[in-house]
């Protein structure tokens, strides 16, 4: 069975997402602070993370932080009052893998949350996928180039799983923030090349001129890995 843990502090809330997830058959465990969650999900495998912002303890953003730097994959939800889009985009950065601001529809959310259990039991049946000096390990979150960890950021292993998976193929900027940050967030377009950049000098054998990520002007990049 689907394993959910809710982290919201306000009992109100914390009973509707536990009731409706429950009657849509997932296990679901309600936290209340933040401190604990971060934690719990350590301790535990969870499918999937409901997350609030606005927590005692440690804030959502803090818990997303954490886990993403320990090397939990496990797809996070954000859940926020927060309407600034700047908040929203610093939440994906931080590693969340969508967002939906309160007040929610029910609907919206078992949609974003079967989107999200779908993307990550895709990126686990690849397990692992080697090109070049290059291995992508995705059951452990990590890259490797010549055997030895690199650093990337959440975002950096998103759109390298998104072009791992459309290899061969032409992407848009519109489908790699689609795939990568969220459905619906605005970035530029200069924020999606500075991500590509940045992944491209940890992965290429000369950055300046691409082996792998490659430009083609005015349509987008493509993967040939």
């Amino acid at each position: 069975m689907t394993r959910i843990l809710v982290v919201e502090d306000e009992p109100a809330i914390a009973l509707g997402l536990e009731d409706d997830l429950k009657m849509e058959g997932y296990e679901v465990e309600v936290l209340s602070d933040g401190n604990v969650a971060s934690k719990r999900a350590q301790e535990v495998a969870f499918d999937l993370i409901l997350l609030d912002v606005m927590l005692p303890g440690k804030d959502g953003f803090e818990v997303c932080r954490e886990l993403r730097r320990n090397g939990l994959r496990t797809p996070i939800l954000l859940l926020t009052a927060k309407t600034q889009e700047a908040e929203k985009v610093m939440g994906l950065e931080l590693g969340a893998d969508d967002y939906v601001s309160k007040p929610f529809g029910t609907r919206e959310l078992r949609a974003r949350i079967k989107a999200l259990l779908r993307r990550s039991r895709a990126e686990q049946t690849l397990e692992c996928y080697r090109f070049g000096d290059i291995e992508v390990d995705f059951q452990r979150g990590e890259l490797r180039k010549n055997g030895q960890p690199v650093e990337l950021t959440p975002l950096e292993f998103k759109l390298m799983a998104v072009f791992i998976r459309a290899r061969g193929r032409v992407l848009s900027r519109e489908r790699l923030l689609d795939g990568a940050w969220a459905p619906d967030t605005f970035a530029s377009d200069r924020v999606v090349d500075n991500h590509i950049a940045n992944l491209r000098k940890k992965i290429e054998p000369d950055p300046a001129n691409p082996r792998y990520l490659r430009n083609l002007r005015g349509l987008g990049y493509r993967f040939d890995g």
